[in-house]
C-alpha cells in the first residue's frame, strides 16, 4: 500500500510539472542552438531552433489541457523564449550573414534581441484577453531562422531589412488573435 501511495504522488508531481519540463526543453534546445552557432554548426543550430518551437507550442497546450497554468510557468516560458527565439536566431543570422556588415549588423542583432525582450515583458504584464500585441517572439524567431535558408539566394543587405522589420513588428501595437 505504501509503494502505491508513493507512486501515485510521484505521478501527480510529474503531471504537475509536464508543461515546465517542456518549457525547459525549449530552453535547453535554444542554449544548444547558441552553442552550435558559436561552433560554426549553423544548420544544426537552425534545426534546434525549430524543435524548440515545437516544445514551446506543446508546453502551453499541455498547461491548458492539464489545467496546470501558473505564474512560474508564464515567467519560465518567457525566459526560455528570449533564449530560443531571441538570442539563438539573432546569433544564427549574425554569424551567417550580418557579421559582414560590421557595426550595423551587430546593432540590428542587438536591436532584435532587445525588442524581443521588450515584447515578452509587455506580454507578461498584460491581461490575457485572447490577443497578442505585436508579433510574438516565437513567430519572429521562426521567420528569422527560416530566412537563414535563403542566405545563398537573397542579397545580403536584405537580411538587415529582415532583422529591422521583425524587431519593429515585435514591439508594434497591432493585435493578433491567439490560436
Amino acid at each position: 500500500m505504501f509503494l502505491q501511495d508513493v507512486l501515485d504522488l510521484t505521478i501527480k508531481k510529474l503531471k504537475a510539472q509536464t508543461a515546465n519540463i517542456l518549457t525547459l526543453s525549449n530552453l535547453f534546445l535554444g542554449c544548444f542552438a547558441i552553442l552550435f552557432t558559436i561552433n560554426d554548426n549553423l544548420k544544426l543550430s537552425m534545426l534546434l531552433i525549430f524543435i524548440a518551437a515545437l516544445a514551446d507550442r506543446f508546453d502551453g497546450m499541455a498547461a491548458r489541457k492539464m489545467n496546470i497554468e501558473s505564474d512560474l510557468g508564464k515567467q519560465l516560458d518567457s525566459m526560455s523564449d528570449i533564449i530560443s527565439f531571441g538570442v539563438a536566431p539573432a546569433l544564427l543570422l549574425y554569424m551567417g550573414v550580418l557579421y559582414d556588415f560590421g557595426a550595423p549588423g551587430a546593432f540590428l542583432t542587438a536591436l532584435y534581441i532587445g525588442c524581443g525582450a521588450l515584447r515578452l515583458a509587455r506580454f507578461n504584464i498584460s491581461d490575457n484577453n485572447g490577443y497578442f500585441t505585436g508579433l510574438p517572439i516565437t513567430a519572429a524567431g521562426c521567420l528569422a531562422t527560416l530566412s537563414f535558408l535563403a542566405i545563398p539566394y537573397w542579397p545580403s543587405p536584405l537580411f538587415l531589412f529582415i532583422m529591422l522589420t521583425l524587431s519593429i513588428l515585435m514591439i508594434s501595437p497591432f493585435r493578433l488573435k491567439k490560436m
